[in-house]
């Protein structure tokens, strides 16, 4: 493909079954923008479920993705993970580098307003952590710790990991990040955060996060809870069911368990916050560097096909897995190229 207005994005054709499809795009209006994709990024715990057909009928519409084509369980195309740079628009943006909630796809139209600069001090391949980063500032939001408080998050996965993250920088705020597999002990050291395995829990929680994505990390959460405590859960489930261990100590501890979802504004800011002022948040916070060790794997958007079918059907240990564009280097600025 030469012209500007081809693409290829990728689809679910049918559960297990995905493929890049090619398409034209519309010319860009005054107030659109074209976007070349540099970097996106797979949301392992969703887009396994999608990959998979398993989105509820009941939630299909509560799960679209903000540029999502087609329907659940398929064809759709579906991701929330892109950053690209600005090749047609206005001059404020022309040229800079911008974060959008849209599908892996190699080049695409929408809205200026849609897509949210990248901070000079963000390189672009690790701005592709903004939708996980928006996650867990709203998880926060809904239960937001206080100074002093004991935080056990259980599961390392990307958003368990930048939870721990963000908890470990609030003053006072003692951080265990607890998960199963003892390889995440150097990403705990990585992000300043303790490191435990669900037998080596010391002490009880005043906000446990769960975000491990398996029912027995959920039980585990109840269980490390302390008396009037919190137990926080990220994790989405799709649809599995998912036993619930609320005998024994669950009501003598009072314990409040309580959901979080990125769709919604957390309550606390609602009043006062937008979407798009959330993402800009979001971004901002990825300017450490540490936070690099939360990009395990990579492949090419060509091969986007392949890895999905991989990443989906084996169990393994990657936290963000990105999709590589061509034309996107090794080291891209987040900063408008010339600058």
């Amino acid at each position: 493909m030469n012209s500007q207005n081809d693409a290829r994005a990728f689809w679910v054709q049918e559960p297990e079954k995905g493929e890049l499809v090619a398409m034209r795009l519309p010319t860009p209006k005054t107030d659109e923008i074209l976007v070349r994709t540099l970097f996106s990024a797979i949301s392992l715990g969703t887009e396994r479920l999608v990959f998979r057909g398993s989105v509820p009928a009941s939630q299909r519409l509560a799960m679209r993705a903000p540029f999502q084509e087609g329907h659940f369980p398929g064809p759709v195309k579906y991701g929330y993970s892109n950053v690209g740079k600005v090749e047609v628009g206005p001059r404020n943006l022309l040229g800079h580098i911008v974060f959008c909630l849209y599908p892996h796809q190699d080049r695409y139209v929408v809205s200026a307003e849609s897509a949210v600069p990248v901070p000079a001090e963000v390189p672009a391949s690790r701005a592709v952590l903004a939708a996980n980063m928006e996650t867990a500032i709203n998880g926060f939001w809904d239960a937001p710790p206080a100074i002093g408080s004991k935080v056990i998050v259980v599961g390392a996965g990307v958003v368990g990991c930048l939870m721990a993250y963000l908890a470990g920088r609030i003053p006072g705020v003692e951080v265990q990040l607890v998960d199963t597999n003892p390889d995440k002990e150097a990403v705990a050291y990585a992000l300043g955060v303790q490191f435990a395995d669900t037998n080596s829990v010391t002490g009880k929680a005043d906000l446990v996060i769960h975000a491990s994505g398996a029912p027995e990390g959920l039980n585990a959460a109840l269980q490390f809870a302390g008396f009037e405590a919190t137990v926080l859960e990220m994790s989405w489930f799709g649809a599995q069911t998912v036993p619930l261990s609320l005998g024994e100590s669950f009501h003598s501890k009072r314990i409040t368990l309580r959901s979080s979802q990125v769709g919604a504004v957390g309550a606390t800011q609602r009043p006062r916050w937008s979407n798009r002022r959330r993402l800009a948040l979001a971004l901002d916070l990825l300017a450490d560097d540490a936070l690099d060790c939360l990009l395990s794997g990579q492949s090419r958007f060509g091969d986007l096909p392949m890895t999905m079918e991989r990443l989906a059907m084996e169990s393994n240990n990657e936290l963000c897995h990105r999709i590589v564009y061509p034309g996107a280097g090794a080291d891209i600025s987040a900063s408008k190229e010339g600058e």
